[in-house]
């Protein structure tokens, strides 16, 4: 089974690799903790809700547990996912999961966009999508969410940007995790009447 990820592993997760270089065609000097900030604070600058300031925060985390030796593929989000999943649910995980198919979907359907990527890179992953890939992406739960994160992802490379810290992040993330538990709590199962 599955370990879910505690908020004092994430913090430590951030500590450990938040200060490698952060990898991007463009080689751009950010660090993963100063991208995965900038992420988070461009979603709550849209006033998206606060599962998805949580996907963008923690959408690049799969990085840092395939560095500790899981024995993944670093693009691989299926290795992140099922240990987020437990304490934050599909409306944290879904848009991760789904926001490098949302460069596809970009791709396809926004020629400017298109033209920002490197051609080897996007056919690396695919290509674009074709349309009827496209307009299954679009009725799929979340896309959308992953969408704008994929939008967030590739602004938030701004060096030397500020944003709120580590800390402000993390308390977000108890938040929702006691948001979820009082939830589950709550749930009340088929009752009968007689």
């Amino acid at each position: 089974m599955t370990r879910s990820l505690s908020i004092d592993d994430i913090e430590a997760l951030f500590m450990r690799h938040g200060n490698k270089t952060y990898e991007d065609a463009n080689g751009e000097p950010v660090t993963t903790l100063e991208h995965s900030l900038q992420c988070a604070q461009l979603a709550e600058w849209a006033h998206a809700d606060e599962t998805l300031v949580a996907a963008a925060f923690l959408h690049d985390l799969r990085q840092f547990i395939s560095t500790e030796g899981e024995g993944a593929d670093a693009s691989d989000e299926a290795l992140t996912l099922p240990q987020l999943v437990h304490s934050f649910g599909p409306a944290v995980t879904e848009p991760i999961r789904l926001h490098m198919a949302a460069r596809r979907y970009l791709a396809a359907v926004d020629l400017d966009y298109r033209k920002s990527l490197s051609p080897t890179a996007l056919q690396m992953q695919g290509g674009p999508m074709s349309a009827d890939e496209a307009e299954t992406f679009e009725t799929t739960p979340y896309a959308m969410d992953a969408v704008q994160l994929r939008r967030w992802d590739e602004l938030a490379k701004v060096p030397g940007h500020r944003t709120p810290p580590l800390d402000y992040y993390l308390a977000l993330l108890e938040d929702l995790q006691r948001s979820m538990a009082d939830r589950d709590k709550l749930e009340v199962g088929p009752q009968t009447v007689t």
